[in-house]
């Protein structure tokens, strides 16, 4: 057993950190305040190559393996969580069945500008009546000469309003369940597709979330993402295990970013005389963080290794996202009673962290979903 990083791995974290330090944490502030995508962040960021973490070389990419995924979705995470948002999607859900799927002429003209960060992509599974139920999937693909015609709304679609194309769930037959998904591609400027509500969400502000209609859209046949009809479920139990690991990350960055800060604030903040964090019952709030956030680093990162050897990770990725979920909520909240009074005032940043860390319990699977699904794993002894 080796827990240690490699060298190259070491550098990588430490440039991703430095990167992230430089560009990124001077705009947290103004990004969560406006709640406006950051434009020129986006453009300056992207520009460094991150986009293709992923992805073979041949395709401009850095072909990193998924412990080196977790490295960048971490530290990326100590910043902007918004920001961090929006970049994962290019780099995971938006992107990775076109990667799969794509003709090499949707790879040339949506796959690889998305890379580069000059398109922007999303993926849509939510619908008001199905989260985490993507059997109910409302939104319709019926074969016609050519192609299929796409109607539904999705919601809470990460970069939807914003995204040059959409990567879109949708069943060719309802009465068919899971093996009636499917995933298509769809491009800003196709009629019929355009974007409805915009949601202005509580924490990790920035990107652009909504609804995205589609109303009689037709796509051509090259734009069905998969090999065969009604695999969708199964073509996406192919990322699931690495999204779930990748939001226990994300929720890593964040513990991380309050946890320096309620430290801090503890060897300053005087009381009777003396710092706070000379007191015994501050140091146990400490302790108890410190031990969980290490608790949920090697949940996650044996995740990430087990992705990499190719091991069955089912089990593993659930329990990494939803320990380290929980730890995060546990550890903004521990920094915001650290913070007193001062936690509960916008000019602090516990506030933000406490806001943040919530987005985390949905996507990847609701914590109930997952428990549901461990202790069932559990007691079938599998």
């Amino acid at each position: 057993m080796n827990f240690a990083l490699t060298e190259e791995q070491e550098f990588f974290r430490t440039a991703v950190a430095d990167t992230v330090d430089r560009m990124i944490m001077p705009q947290v502030e103004t990004i969560d305040e406006t709640d406006e995508f950051p434009w020129e962040l986006w453009k300056e960021f992207t520009s460094l190559g991150y986009l293709g973490l992923r992805y073979p070389e041949e395709f401009g990419g850095m072909d990193a393996d998924p412990v080196t995924c977790m490295i960048f979705y971490e530290e990326l995470s100590r910043g902007s969580v918004g920001f961090a948002q929006a970049v994962i999607m290019n780099i995971l859900m938006g992107t990775y069945f076109l990667y799969r799927f794509g003709s090499p002429a949707i790879k040339e003209r949506c796959f690889l500008p998305a890379l580069r960060g000059e398109k922007i992509a999303t993926m849509c599974f939510t619908e008001d009546q199905s989260g985490s139920d993507l059997a109910a999937t409302a939104t319709t693909a019926r074969k016609v000469d050519g192609g299929w015609i796409l109607n539904g709304t999705k919601n809470w679609i990460t970069n939807g309003p914003i995204a040059d194309f959409a990567t879109v769930v949708a069943t060719t037959d309802p009465a068919l369940g899971m093996k009636g998904l499917n995933f298509f591609l769809v491009e800003k400027g196709t009629a019929g597709f355009s974007h409805g509500q915009i949601l202005h969400k509580v924490g990790a502000r920035g990107p652009v979330t909504g609804e995205l209609v589609l109303e009689d859209v037709f796509v051509p046949e090259e734009n069905l993402l998969g090999e065969e009809l009604g695999k969708g479920g199964a073509y996406l139990g192919e990322i699931l295990d690495e999204v779930r690991c990748m939001t226990g990350a994300m929720a890593l960055g964040i513990a991380r970013t309050a946890f320096a800060d309620g430290l801090e604030y503890a060897r300053k903040r005087e009381a009777f005389g003396k710092p706070i964090g000379t007191y015994q019952l501050i140091r146990a709030k400490f302790a108890d963080m410190a031990t969980e956030m290490e608790a949920s680093r090697l949940l996650v990162y044996q995740g990430a290794w087990r992705l990499g050897e190719g091991l069955p990770t089912r089990k593993v990725a659930a329990m990494a996202k939803m320990f380290a979920t929980e730890t995060c909520l546990k550890v903004v909240d521990e920094v915001t009673r650290i913070y007193g009074a001062n936690g509960f005032a916008q000019e602090y940043g516990p506030q933000r962290y406490f806001r943040d860390a919530r987005f985390l319990l949905y996507g990847g699977g609701t914590h109930e979903i997952l428990k549901n699904f461990l202790g069932r794993e559990i007691v079938s002894g599998r």
